[in-house]
């Protein structure tokens, strides 16, 4: 098993989430996800969290056809999100793909972005998050992510988790070559995909720190 998928709430899955699944792919649910994975005729294997936002239906449902529900406290430190994706590095899946809509909270959100730059992620080969239409690709020290994008598609990079050093950008308007990118900077928002873009990030060892490229 090579791609584990997370569904996270935030509304319905579009077409272009779900092509984005492979055939033998691992579906874990983050609690609400669940009813949005049915909705959209996926069969995941787990739903986690405190179960405070799926339906009863699709709780009874999960009960039915055998699938595992591990259900938490709602008093607890993680999100469901941040369950669902502790749940996924267990499951040995090299490539990790979380999958939702477009969303009505930006903390949610947020959250969700930020989880994804987890130290604990850094073992995948690729993180990769579709909500809604918007493209989330967390780059770690010694990955390199390859843009899904035509020529013009804007691109932002983040540093949402501290200064990010060796940052290489190559098919783009405004390349870099092993930069550093700090925390509030606003140097790589807004670049252009002139052909085949790609960011990587140096394997340097004084951290494991992330970039977060962004296709709105």
């Amino acid at each position: 098993m090579s791609q584990v998928i997370v569904v996270v709430g935030g509304g319905t899955l579009n077409a272009a989430s779900l092509a984005a699944i492979d055939d033998n792919a691992l579906i874990i649910a983050a609690d609400g996800g669940l009813d949005h994975a049915r909705a959209a005729d996926l069969k995941p294997s787990m739903v986690v969290g405190d179960m405070d936002s799926i339906s009863r239906a699709g709780l009874d449902w999960a009960r039915d056809h055998d699938v595992e529900v591990r259900a938490h406290p709602r008093d607890k430190d993680d999100t469901d999100t941040a369950l669902a994706l502790n749940a996924a590095r267990r499951s040995g899946g090299r490539h990790l793909l979380v999958l939702g809509g477009d969303g009505d909270r930006l903390d949610h959100t947020m959250g969700t972005i930020l989880a994804l730059g987890d130290h604990a992620n850094q073992h995948f080969e690729s993180i990769n998050a579709l909500l809604g239409t918007i493209h989330i690709s967390t780059v770690f020290p010694g990955r390199t992510a390859t843009l899904d994008g035509t020529e013009g598609t804007t691109f932002s990079l983040l540093a949402l988790h501290g200064a990010c050093p060796g940052v290489t950008v190559v098919g783009a308007r405004w390349p870099l070559h092993d930069a550093t990118l700090h925390a509030g900077s606003t140097r790589g928002v807004s670049n252009l995909i002139t052909h085949q873009a790609t960011v990587s990030v140096a394997p340097y060892p004084q951290g494991a720190t992330p970039i977060t490229v962004v296709i709105p």
